[in-house]
């Protein structure tokens, strides 16, 4: 299973974060365990400094924009 974690305030783009995240994961049909985490304390602690940020495994993937779909699902396969 693949941890994703999508770190944001809850502002447009962080939504649209998620969005994105959600229909590659359901495109790719692969199992993934995607979390939403808006806690600042949290994001802090993993050294969060721009949002939206995508991190897949523990490991920043994005930060600081929007991928589309498609980047996202390179990024899930490893190709990105």
């Amino acid at each position: 299973m693949v941890l994703i974690e999508v770190f944001g305030t809850g502002c447009a783009k962080c939504k649209r974060m998620i969005k994105n995240v959600e229909i590659a994961v359901g495109d790719l049909g692969i199992d993934a365990d995607v979390r939403k985490i808006e806690n600042l304390d949290a994001m802090i602690d993993r050294g969060v400094m721009l949002t939206p940020a995508l991190y897949v495994d523990g490991e920043p993937k994005v930060v600081g924009h929007v991928p589309c779909v498609e980047d996202i699902k390179q990024i899930l396969l490893g190709e990105k």
